[in-house]
């Protein structure tokens, strides 16, 4: 007599190797996503406030796109200042970005911004001399928290060239 295979023993293989092979694969969907069309980043500091917090993490598409204004960006930390900037777009490129600190008043381009994200008036001045026309390939941008924020005011960081952007924001958390 011949013994008849265990086929329940087969089944169970089976089965658990189709579960393996669901989570490899879903795994590495996530790393895929996560490496070339989305990133975690975590804000760091009160530059953003009253729109984003302290320790607040925000998912941000990292495919390729053209900032437009009031968009809010991921600067990549290799440039000059040397950390990750989360910052709001004012301005692009051939923009006249003019700042009245007595006033708190951004213009662009001779308009005045209708700016309801900022927490206050910007009455901050740093070394950059205004008015500032921003170059082509570049972007002019700032906190939302005008008086405390180190941004495109500050010729340390000035226009940031659209190759250092890491991503616009998604989803905030």
């Amino acid at each position: 007599m011949q013994d008849k295979p265990d086929t329940g023993r087969l089944d169970k293989n089976r089965n658990f190797l189709e579960w393996v092979d669901s989570i490899v694969l879903a795994v590495v969907f996530v790393a895929l996503v996560f490496t070339f069309a989305a990133r975690v980043v975590r804000v760091d500091g009160r530059s953003m406030n009253p729109t984003l917090q302290d320790q607040q993490l925000l998912v941000i598409s990292s495919l390729p796109y053209e900032p437009e204004y009031g968009d809010v960006v991921v600067v990549d930390a290799y440039t000059r200042h040397g950390q990750t900037l989360i910052k709001r777009v004012v301005g692009r490129g051939g923009d006249v970005i003019d700042i009245d600190f007595d006033a708190g008043v951004v213009y662009r381009n001779g308009q005045a911004l209708d700016e309801p994200y900022t927490a206050e008036p910007t009455h901050l001045s740093f070394d950059t001399e205004f008015p500032i026309i921003v170059p082509e390939g570049s972007v002019f941008v700032m906190g939302d928290n005008r008086n405390n924020s180190r941004d495109s005011r500050l010729e340390e960081i000035g226009c940031v060239d659209l190759r250092n952007i890491l991503g616009s924001t998604l989803k905030q958390y």
